[in-house]
């Protein structure tokens, strides 16, 4: 039986995400350092409760609490709530741009309190490279990473000094110019299976199939996987081809999520690779008989050494078609959680006589350890961070108080984030390995949305602050930003 619901009827019950109420505090000393940091928040989950719902509100919000800064104390309360909504699970992030919006949103604030500029306070209170391994308040332990190198590339890249300058220049036209930072952390790589299994085999045509459990719904896994298990066997990209969910491979593993793919599937695929080197070995001393010790492999051969005589791996694979597991290979691995971390800036224009708000600039500098495709890595960031513009803008789930009608049932009502809302986008990468998994992988599926749902937030809230707004939540859509303007004059 198959059923495919409309389109209303998944408004209606779709997963919603980051329905989160919160209060936020940061005590400091007169020197500007972080001395506490308390979180209060209620998240909505819903008539129903989703797998994800309770875990990505609470682990997954609270996991990087202290976010990059050394701060020595830390508390959060967290309380879920049953209402009549859909249900409340994880969006882009699951819990990662929680924190870091209630985290980055209370740091700018302290800055303008203080009048100290919102980086250098930043600054003043990172995580420094000589104090790593760093365990954090809340027991969890960041591995590795460079949060000043990543701070000064963003000042760098966005012209952060000449934005005086670039503000003027806007208010000369009638606009009001905000500036937004954010600098944030999270932890990736976690699963709930005891281990990531997978299995490649080969065809008789040359071929080479790739068997895992997670799921490529446009991360580009078939890439990734295949320029990893290429790069050991020396086999062009175009002999790969990925394959999940077959009923003949039985396989145990996690699914997609948690920004886990290539540092747990993508490091098992690379072991699985040298497996089959090892596996080939054997066979190459046996066709070009001689001793495996003397035998070397490189560039998809093996090569007697000091002589011309060779046998490419795929060769072999070919003359033992018939042979069961002559080359194939089963194997498995599980490996720890990473910190990919960031620092975004944004600046965005509002017209106040519309309310229309526009991002202009957005610069992202990203350490997602290793990098084995820089394109699917930029695609993710552009993907992360007009989906944390989208929120920011637009996305909200509208229900009446008093029939809990929802009232945003289609695209009429609900807007949908575009490829062209970003303006200025700049992409940088700052790569720092971590050594939990053998490709020195962080992942970086919810880094965009990380970073720019904070970062985007700060920038609207400077521009109002020009109009005397004081205070201004989500979204910042632009009636809400016109009545804001309104009411402060």
């Amino acid at each position: 039986m198959k059923w495919t619901g409309s389109r209303s009827e998944v408004f209606l019950s779709d997963e919603q995400g980051r329905d989160v109420a919160s209060t936020s505090e940061l005590a400091l000393a007169a020197s500007g350092k972080f001395l506490a940091l308390r979180f209060t928040y209620i998240a909505d989950l819903g008539a129903y409760l989703a797998p994800t719902g309770p875990f990505i509100n609470t682990q997954g919000v609270v996991a990087c609490l202290t976010g990059v800064y050394e701060v020595p104390a830390a508390c959060a309360r967290v309380k879920l709530a049953m209402t009549n909504k859909a249900p409340g699970a994880a969006y882009r992030g699951a819990g990662r741009p929680v924190m870091s919006y209630m985290l980055e949103r209370l740091v700018d604030e302290a800055a303008l309190e203080l009048g100290v500029d919102p980086a250098e306070l930043r600054r003043r209170n990172l995580v420094t490279k000589d104090k790593f391994p760093y365990k954090a308040a809340n027991g969890i332990t960041y591995d590795c990473g460079d949060f000043e190198g990543v701070l000064g590339d963003a000042l760098e890249a966005s012209d952060w000094a000449g934005f005086p300058a670039r503000r003027a220049q806007s208010g000369s036209r009638g606009k009001l110019r905000g500036r937004g930072m954010a600098a944030y952390i999270e932890a990736s790589g976690g699963g709930f299976a005891p281990s990531d299994q997978v299995e490649l085999r080969f065809g008789a045509d040359g071929g080479v199939t790739m068997y895992a459990v997670s799921h490529s719904h446009g991360q580009g896994h078939e890439t990734s996987y295949a320029q990893i298990v290429s790069s050991v066997l020396g086999v062009p990209m175009e002999k790969f081809r990925l394959k999940n969910g077959d009923p003949a491979v039985r396989l145990i593993g996690n699914a997609t999520g948690g920004s886990r793919s290539l540092l747990g599937v993508g490091s098992v695929m690379q072991l699985a690779a040298k497996q089959v080197v090892e596996k080939g070995l054997a066979l190459a001393a046996e066709d070009l008989e001689a001793a495996a010790a003397d035998i070397e492999f490189r560039d998809g051969s093996y090569r007697i050494r000091g002589t011309d005589r060779a046998v490419t791996l795929l060769a072999l694979a070919q003359k033992y078609a018939g042979t069961p597991q002559a080359l194939d290979v089963k194997t498995e691995g599980r490996f720890g959680v990473t910190f990919p971390n960031g620092c975004h800036v944004a600046e965005v224009e509002i017209e106040p006589e519309t309310g229309v708000a526009e991002i202009v600039r957005f610069t992202a500098v990203d350490d997602a350890g290793n990098i084995v495709n820089h394109q699917i890595v930029e695609g993710q960031m552009q993907g992360g961070i007009t989906q944390g513009a989208g929120q920011v803008f637009g996305e909200h789930a509208v229900y009446d108080p008093d029939t809990g009608q929802l009232l945003t049932g289609s695209f009429m009502d609900y807007p949908m984030p575009r490829a062209g809302l970003v303006g200025g986008l700049a992409i940088r990468e700052h790569p720092v390995p971590t050594a939990t998994n053998p490709l020195g992988a962080k992942g970086v599926g919810e880094a965009g949305v990380s970073g720019s749902l904070p970062a985007l937030m700060n920038a609207v809230l400077d521009a109002l602050r020009q109009a005397g707004v004081a205070h201004f939540d989500m979204p910042a859509t632009p009636d809400r930003i016109w009545r804001a303007i309104r009411d402060a004059k």
